[in-house]
């Protein structure tokens, strides 16, 4: 039996890492769910994805505010995702067995962890490799971004993990004239929706621990602002290999 106290302080590490380095929250919760809670792992998605949701729509309310967010490519990016959440909701709820779902959250999960990974870890890189290579082509920008769309509402709703790091990363070569704040800004206001029909439709089977989520959000909150206030004051490329190589080895176990 874990004690409440025990979620707390993950909400309150995972926060502060979230506020540190913008990574973290679905990356990081979902595997500290499952590996050291014992939480079964559609559970574990459901309770996360509600988790990020609250989170992401107080940041939007900022960002908003700001004007930082640009919504065309908002749009685009719900016209793949909506469906594709929608899509994977319906294969959940016609699963029969829990086991092959736990299955299945397990693989897509380990991957999108490993995926994550380089991501986090390169993600200069890519911004460098972008402004060189500037795809040509309003439309094929917008195809290509709703494709984005698609892939996040797959991997979003079935191991909440994919709309932060990859999702940047590939708005990063998707936009390279667009600014890094606007981006992620963009990207948060888009996890918003994805996050909270994701969330729940798996509310509707039971999936979601309402009890662990207020636990959650008790360390999460003031971890984020501890977090925001430190940003800066640890080495960027420390902080991007560090979490690199944490989600490799939790994307490992997890597989």
């Amino acid at each position: 039996m874990v004690h409440g106290w025990v979620y707390t302080i993950f909400g309150l590490l995972v926060g502060f890492l979230v506020g540190m380095t913008g990574v973290g929250g679905g990356s990081l919760m979902t595997p500290l769910l499952i590996l050291f809670c014992g939480i079964k792992p559609h559970m574990a998605v459901g309770t996360d994805l509600f988790y990020a949701a609250i989170t992401k729509l107080s940041g939007t309310a900022l960002n908003r505010h700001l004007g930082t967010i640009d919504w065309k490519i908002v749009l685009w990016l719900m016209l793949g995702s909506v469906p594709a959440s929608i899509l994977c909701l319906t294969f959940i709820d016609n699963i029969d067995g829990s086991d092959f779902l736990t299955h299945i959250i397990r693989i897509v999960l380990g991957f999108s962890l490993l995926l994550t990974a380089p991501a986090v870890i390169f993600r200069p890189q890519l911004h460098d490799w972008a402004q060189r290579h500037a795809l040509n082509g309003i439309a094929r920008v917008r195809l290509l971004t709703c494709l984005l769309g698609f892939v996040l509402g797959v991997m979003v709703t079935l191991s909440s993990v994919g709309a932060g790091a990859i999702g940047m990363a590939v708005l990063l070569i998707l936009y390279p004239a667009s600014s890094f704040r606007v981006l992620v800004a963009t990207d948060i206001a888009h996890a918003v929706p994805l996050t909270l029909i994701a969330g729940g439709g798996h509310w509707l089977t039971g999936a979601v621990d309402i009890g662990v989520l207020w636990r959650l959000l008790a360390g999460s909150i003031p971890g984020i602002m501890l977090g925001t206030i430190c940003v800066g004051r640890l080495n960027e490329t420390f902080q991007r290999w560090f979490m690199g190589i944490l989600l490799i080895i939790i994307g490992l176990h997890i597989i």
